[in-house]
């Protein structure tokens, strides 16, 4: 008589479920059942973008949510990957990059420099709107060019916000436009965009005649024309000032954002202790106060004139230099970093990663300013990106995983190959191009590059193709770095830029970014068409 044993029947049920993805991808009859797992990586990320545009929960917890039901849905087809898998999809040094940043613009703060330089763009601008956002933006661009945008978007955004505040503007629509000029920039130079650090590092693509120069020389005709279009679009967009402005008086959206400032430094206290519940309970009240004189001035608003020259006299009196000490420190440690990131542009000079160096500068910056209270500086680093830049990096591994990126690459190349030789040249850009900007707008663009580089050089390695290898790496780069401004998280520098606004109490939402990102990307990319097209398709300049 058999007895029946349970753990073996269990053990057996294992074995069948660990074979099943095995015989899924061998076995035609179960090709609908695979399509229905292959379909689950579109439902992840769909419900990442429903959390974050509609906000049914805060984007980094969105991300977590995302980049965990991710994993899940490998270890249930059994490609569960071990905890050291699943650190290494996080790219360390685009964290170390932020970090290291976040500190030295924190401690650079203190000097009261940010304020000091709002107040002289206001007065060389003479008060004026769009004079000033020009020339934001385009010092903007210059220096997304030869540091990394991220970078940029962290030096940029205090200065931006200050400026905002001396000139009564709302900083929200400004800082779009900075950070959409930031990706612009980028685009220009091997190092000034990540995608274009995977396009220019590859070595086929360097062996094939791309370097630092000739990348340069090819992308400038065509980021200066996507300039011009961006300025006009976005001038268009914003042609009443009033759509820059607040909807209130600015002495009642100060109050409120004052509000919003005290509400924030009381809810970041603990309660473990008597001494913290104090200082609580007395920011409360000094909110209770503010609110009890917003309500008075909402009632009693005049609109004052603005006098151009009282109006500098009273600003350059009450923002000077804080600290100059301290800020020949931070300017040495800047000098530093800057001097080591562009260093890192040349290939035979690359001895330290971009997100390393940041750090040491950070550590530098300490040991020089002899920081003592460094709990004060860590309150000002931005985790809530940081974990959700990680959490963003493990979603889009393990999406890649699930086949989203191979597919979206197979899709590509199938297209391209389809179509007659005469004309492969063209739909080869065109395909790369808006594939890549699409794609990169609503996927993240550094394993969607790292893919679309493989299928690019399969392309120019296809004899039967005879593709050249260059137009199609402009296609490229155009469309992963231009296609970061359709969307909030379409680009590293946007999500950087957000972060550092809602911490001063500014928040700009995945719709409102929508709203203006996203037709300018669409104008960015015909105008990057137009380019390619012109130099390759018809005088061949390559």
């Amino acid at each position: 008589m058999s007895v029946f044993n349970f753990s073996e029947v269990t053990e057996g049920a294992l074995q069948v479920w660990r074979a099943l993805p095995e015989r899924i991808r061998q076995d035609p009859s179960l090709a609908s059942f695979r399509q229905e797992h292959e379909r689950l990586h579109a439902i992840v990320l769909c419900g990442l973008y429903i959390m974050i545009i509609w906000e049914i929960v805060n984007r980094t917890f969105a991300a977590i949510i995302a980049s965990t039901l991710s994993v899940g849905i490998l270890a249930a087809l059994n490609s569960r990957p071990s905890m050291v898998t699943i650190m290494g999809w996080i790219d360390v040094e685009t964290l170390l990059l932020l970090f290291g940043m976040m500190i030295l613009v924190a401690i650079l703060s203190e000097t009261g420099v940010f304020d000091y330089l709002a107040v002289y763009a206001y007065k060389i601008t003479n008060g004026h709107v769009w004079p000033l956002i020009n020339c934001l933006c385009l010092f903007t661009a210059v220096l997304s060019s030869f540091l990394d945008n991220v970078t940029t978007v962290l030096l940029m955004t205090p200065v931006t916000i200050r400026l905002c505040e001396v000139m009564s503007l709302n900083p929200v629509p400004i800082l779009m436009c900075m950070v959409i000029y930031s990706n612009i920039g980028g685009a220009l130079t091997p190092v000034g965009d990540p995608p274009n650090v995977i396009i220019a590092s590859n070595n086929f693509i360097s062996k094939n005649g791309v370097n630092f120069a000739v990348f340069t020389l090819h992308m400038l005709p065509g980021v200066i024309l996507v300039m011009l279009q961006t300025y006009l679009q976005l001038r268009f967009k914003f042609r009443n000032i009033s759509d820059l402005q607040f909807k209130e008086s600015p002495d009642i959206e100060d109050l409120r954002h004052e509000i919003h400032v005290w509400k924030r430094a009381a809810a970041s206290l603990s309660s473990y202790s008597k001494d913290e519940e104090l200082v609580r309970q007395t920011l409360m009240k000094k909110v209770n106060r503010l609110k009890t004189s917003l309500k008075k001035k909402i009632a009693t608003t005049i609109d004052p004139a603005i006098d151009y020259k009282q109006t500098l006299e009273n600003l350059q009196a009450k923002y000077p230099i804080r600290n100059k000490t301290l800020l020949i420190k931070c300017s040495c440690a800047l000098i530093f970093v800057i001097s080591l990131f562009f260093l890192h542009s040349v290939p035979e000079l690359q001895r330290l990663s971009l997100g390393w160096t940041a750090l040491l500068g950070a550590i530098f910056l300490i040991i020089l300013a002899d920081i003592e209270d460094m709990e004060a500086i860590l309150a000002r680093v931005e985790w809530s990106t940081l974990l959700f830049f990680a959490a963003l990096f493990i979603l889009m591994e393990a999406l890649s995983e699930l086949g989203l990126i191979e597919w979206i690459g197979s899709m590509t190349e199938n297209f391209i190959l389809g179509v007659g030789e005469e004309s492969r040249l063209m739909v080869a850009v065109l395909i790369i191009l808006w594939v890549s900007a699409i794609a990169s707008a609503f996927v993240d663009n550094i394993p969607l590059t790292t893919m679309m580089v493989k299928i690019t050089i399969s392309l120019a390695q296809n004899k039967a193709l005879n593709l050249p290898l260059q137009p199609l790496v402009w296609a490229l780069a155009f469309g992963a770095c231009l296609g970061g401004n359709g969307t909030l998280i379409g680009a590293s520098a946007n999500v950087v830029c957000a972060g550092v606004a809602e911490q001063h109490g500014y928040k700009f939402t995945f719709l409102q970014f929508f709203k203006v990102g996203f037709p300018v990307m669409i104008g960015s990319i015909l105008v990057s068409t137009g380019y390619l097209l012109v130099s390759h398709a018809i005088f061949s300049w390559h």
